[in-house]
């Protein structure tokens, strides 16, 4: 049976199992944060070399507060229920962080995303998040072209 990359962490690590219900939405978020960037600079990369600038540029294109917003924006009727209470939870948490290039409404969805991203990826669920980022995209992408 295969690993997901979290199981493998915590065996390697020796890190204790904790309850999902005990992390707070913003320490979700805080994961899934980077989950998504280190999937979006992994399709960014594989498409060929860049210079550290480009590299940057593409990627911050992606992984910004209002792409985030808009690809949930997209995400929410396929999110079964427990996705979109994680997905609100992280949305309603109050941050002290205020955006930047973002209005308080993105920010807000953007953590949310980041949220649910980061619930799925310490519950093992990264072809979820693959096939949600992908389909999100996808959906992006046709809005953009109408």
């Amino acid at each position: 049976m295969h690993k997901s990359f979290i199981e493998l962490i915590k065996q390697k690590f020796a890190l204790p199992d904790v309850d999902m219900r005990l992390y707070s939405p913003l320490a979700l978020a805080y994961i899934g944060d980077s989950v998504f960037d280190c999937i979006i600079r992994s399709m960014i990369v594989s498409q060929g070399n860049r210079g550290g600038q480009d590299l940057h540029r593409y990627t911050s294109g992606h992984v910004c507060a209002a792409a985030q917003a808009l690809l949930v924006e997209l995400l929410i009727p396929e999110l079964d229920d427990k996705e979109l209470g994680v997905y609100k939870r992280g949305r309603n948490a109050k941050t002290a962080n205020t955006a930047k290039n973002a209005s308080v409404q993105e920010y807000r969805k953007a953590t949310g995303f980041e949220a649910l991203i980061g619930y799925l990826y310490l519950q093992g669920q990264e072809e979820r998040i693959l096939d949600l980022i992908k389909l999100g995209m996808r959906k992006a992408d046709e809005n953009a072209l109408h």
